[in-house]
Parts: structure tokens; C-alpha cells; sequence
């Protein structure tokens, strides 16, 4: 809670500037709900003033509502009603020596700065949905094994979770490997620079899908990889702009394009699988979320298309379970193996990946658990997804439309309106709702026209879905009554 950068003008009552101030530090979110406000002769003291203008302007805050005065608890924000952020406030100027690291600070659109009403985060799950009872049974009894447990695990990932994975990736997935081809970690990131480091010897241009997912972009660019930003068409990857490349490498997601949502062509499959072997190169395959398609037939694995195919498979257990057990994998072609054990040799790094979580998975998927939860999850995301598909295409008539469809954790919303994004995303703020612009997914610079938000529904309780795609059309709709 920063207190201390406030600078008082002569002309204005202490406690009405604190006041100001603090009230500022609510409405933005700076201050989250039930953060504890310091004590009248702590802030006094760490502001140089008397404890008078402190009392004052607390009480002013009380009285307003928005923080109240908890028996022997102190000062606390309260829940900020949701229509006030519309009447704006006064605009604090703060001095640039104080803060030098916030001049050049861009909020992550994948991390909501304060609480929604309406909550349409594009990557959080049902957690109220967890397994509760059998995730704590089979932690219990890894807890209840050899002592072991605590200590290294396998760097590659635990023997018994990857023979588990390589399973439940043959059945689910199509995926043709060994367990021995499996390397586990903690995260994403951790996999595409261990990938980036085993490949740069031989390659140093890879195709990325424009729009796609920028961590693959940043981890490659990070390791010094000209990136190539091949377009999409309404199939998929523009192929053909690929083969016209320079690139040897290609990252996608074939069977349900992020954030775009389309599937892969069997004719484009079929071409990056020739591709690969006659420039042997790679296809890093992400498949993040096909577990879940809801209408359809389920989209087959691009690894397990063809024997010894030059790909290399990307998956993990966040949008499955939980992202808090951080569990991920990738699957190596048999020919890199050889290369990954010589980089860890090198590198001597230890398993990121909690040993704990990964003997729990092992048990979790060898009962049968994982699989009953995925299926009770099919259903209960698919009702969802339909809630939200159905109520934009009712509420978003004639100006709006969904994008991506029938799989996954959440649609793309184009809307046809000649206001920019920021003001349509600030008006959705507003009004208690959280969307996020699809602006971020592009490397480069995007069409300027388009106006495409991503819609994540699997975390939103089902009755507040089209209540959220009321609200929110009904917010821009103004606009374009006004406009």
C-alpha cells in the first residue's frame, strides 16, 4: 500500500487531498476488497502529519462507504458498488522519481486487476467442480510412502507418471510415443526453452500462426529465433506462406486454433506432416485444450497422424484439473532424446515439477479418476458453452458474432462498431464485466478494423453467463445508439 509518494498541494485541505487519494486507490482496484487500511497514527507517522487529517479523512471514507471500521480490526475496503466507477474519478499526479518501474507497466490482459461481477476469464476452470476427495486421498498416501518423496525426483519427470501419460495420450489423444520420450515440468515456458535450447544448434527461423499464442513467440525470440508470422485462413495456418518461408520450425495448434478456434484441414495436416520430413524440421504441435470439443466428433492428436512423424507434442494438466498443480509435458521425437539428456547433463537442472503432485497425478490417472473427471467435465463445459453461444447470438444480433466455436474454454466475440477496443474494454470494466482483446495474440500489428474479445465461459456459474452477455450488450449497445 503505497502512501508514502503522496505529495500535498498548499492550497487544499490535508484531509481532503487523503482523502482523494485513497478513495483513487479503491475505485482503480489498487486496493483490493478487505485490504486492511493502516492505522490513523501509522499512516500520521509514515505521511509526516497529524493524526487529525487522518481520522478525518477515514471517516469521510466510512461514511461514503467505501471502507468501514471492523472492532479491533481496524479500517477495511469494502466491495466497491458497481455503477460507481461510472462516474469517474479525479486524476492523481504522482511524481515519476517515485515510480520509475510503472511508467512503462502494461497490465496482463490474462490477470483481472481487481474483481468482476461478471468474470468471463478466458482460462479459468469450474474449481468448484474439483475432486476434492479423491486428489486428497491419493496425496495422502504419497505422503504416507518412502520419505523419499521429498527429495529429487527424475529430471526427466516421474517414471510411473509419464508410463500414465503416455497411456491416457493414446487413448484420449491419438498420441503415438513411449514413456521414455515423455519430459515433464512445472510449466510451459520451461518446456519451450528447454525445446528452443535442444534445437538451436541446427535451426534458427520458426513459424508462428498470426494471430497464436505469444509465449511460444517470446520463448523463441527470448532464445534468438527469427520468427516467421505465417496468416491464418479460415482452415488454418496459411500453408503455403510457410513453404514460401524461411522457417524449419512451426508451432500450432491444429485441433482447435488459439484464439481463433478453427481446426486443421486434413489437406493442411497432411502438408505440414510432408513439410516437416522434406526440410527436417519440426512441428511443435500445442494441444492445450483438445481434450474438450462439445459438438462433433473429437479432433485426433497431429502427432499420431503418421509413423515417426517429425512432431513434437505439447500438453498439460492446468485447464484439465487445476493451473495451481503445475503439471505439464511435452512428447520428443526419439531422435532429440539423445539431445535432451546431453542438456541436462550440461546443465545439471532438477525436476521443476512438485514430485509430490506428480506421484499424486500417477495414482489420480491409474484409478480411472482422470477420465471421470474429464467426461464429467465435457458435459458440464459443453452446457456452458452452448449458454454462451446461444446468448450472443441472441442478445448480439445483427452486430456481433462468435468466432470459434464448439471446443475449448472460450469463443472470440467480433463486434461491428466503430469505437476503439480500449473504449469498449473500459466500459465493459465499468460495468463490472472482464473480457480481454484478442490484441495480444497478434504478433505485429493486426487489421486496425477489427473489434474481437475473448469470451472464456468454463469458470462463469451457468446462470450468470447470459446474464454477463446482457449486460455487456447492452453496455455498447448505448453506444451505438448514441453513435
Amino acid at each position: 500500500m503505497i502512501l508514502a509518494g503522496i505529495r500535498f498541494e498548499p492550497d487544499s485541505p490535508l484531509y481532503i487531498q487523503l482523502y482523494d487519494y485513497m478513495k483513487e486507490q479503491i475505485v482503480l482496484g489498487a486496493w483490493e476488497v478487505s485490504t486492511r487500511l493502516p492505522s490513523v497514527r501509522q499512516c500520521a507517522d509514515t505521511l509526516g502529519i497529524s493524526t487529525t487529517p487522518v481520522e478525518m479523512a477515514y471517516q469521510q471514507l466510512v461514511a461514503e462507504g467505501f471502507v468501514e471500521a471492523r472492532n479491533r480490526s481496524g479500517y477495511h475496503v469494502l466491495p466497491l458498488p458497481e455503477d460507481y466507477a461510472r462516474l469517474g474519478t479525479r486524476t492523481w499526479n504522482y511524481s515519476s522519481a517515485d515510480t520509475p518501474a510503472l511508467k512503462s507497466f502494461v497490465p496482463n490482459p490474462l490477470r483481472p486487476q481487481r474483481e468482476y461481477t461478471y468474470d468471463f476469464h478466458l482460462s479459468r476452470n469450474d474449481f468448484s467442480r474439483f475432486p476434492h476427495i479423491q486428489w486428497r486421498r491419493v496425496t495422502a498416501e504419497v505422503m504416507q510412502q518412502s520419505p523419499d518423496v521429498l527429495f529429487y525426483g527424475d529430471p526427466q519427470g516421474e517414471l510411473g507418471l509419464r508410463k500414465e501419460i503416455c497411456t491416457y495420450l493414446e487413448h484420449f489423444r491419438g498420441v503415438r510415443t513411449n514413456p521414455d520420450h515423455i519430459v515433464v515440468a512445472a510449466d510451459q515456458m520451461t518446456l519451450l526453452v528447454f525445446l528452443a535450447m535442444l534445437l538451436q544448434d541446427r535451426y534458427s527461423v520458426i513459424g508462428l500462426e498470426n494471430p497464436g499464442y505469444p509465449l511460444i513467440a517470446a520463448a523463441f525470440r527470448r532464445m534468438g529465433y527469427q520468427l516467421e508470422r505465417i496468416p491464418l485462413e479460415p482452415d488454418g495456418m496459411d500453408v503455403s506462406r510457410l513453404l514460401a518461408s524461411e522457417a524449419t520450425l512451426v508451432a500450432v495448434t491444429p485441433s482447435h486454433q488459439y484464439p481463433q478456434g478453427m481446426v486443421m484441414s486434413v489437406s493442411k495436416r497432411l502438408q505440414l506432416l510432408e513439410w516437416a520430413q522434406q526440410q527436417q524440421g519440426y512441428i511443435i504441435e500445442d494441444d492445450y485444450d483438445g481434450e474438450f470439443r462439445y459438438h462433433g466428433r473429437p479432433i485426433p492428436s497431429l502427432q499420431g497422424w503418421m509413423e515417426s512423424s517429425r512432431v513434437i507434442y505439447m500438453g498439460g494438466f492446468s485447464q484439465i484439473m487445476a493451473p495451481a498443480l503445475s503439471l505439464h509435458y511435452m512428447v520428443l521425437p526419439p531422435e532429440l532424446m539423445e539431445a535432451f539428456r546431453a542438456l541436462q547433463y550440461e546443465l545439471l537442472f532438477e525436476q521443476s515439477a512438485s514430485r509430490i503432485h506428480q506421484c499424486a497425478m500417477e495414482l489420480f490417472m491409474k484409478r480411472g479418476y482422470l477420465e471421470q473427471h474429464i467426461r464429467k467435465m465435457r458435459k458440464i463445459y459443453r452446457r456452458k458453452h452452448d449458454i454462451l453461444v446461444e446468448a450472443i447470438k441472441q442478445h448480439f444480433a445483427g452486430w456481433g458474432e462468435v468466432i470459434g466455436q464448439n471446443a475449448g474454454f472460450h469463443i472470440v466475440l467480433r463486434v461491428h462498431m466503430e469505437h476503439t477496443e480500449a473504449e469498449l474494454l473500459q466500459l465493459a470494466r465499468m460495468a463490472g464485466i472482464h473480457v480481454a482483446s484478442s490484441a495480444y495474440t497478434w504478433h505485429g500489428t493486426r487489421h486496425q478494423e477489427r473489434r474481437e474479445f475473448i469470451i472464456g465461459f468454463a469458470g462463469m456459474d451457468e446462470e450468470r453467463i447470459e446474464e454477463g452477455i446482457v449486460q455487456l450488450s447492452q453496455v455498447w449497445g448505448r453506444l451505438r445508439v448514441h453513435s
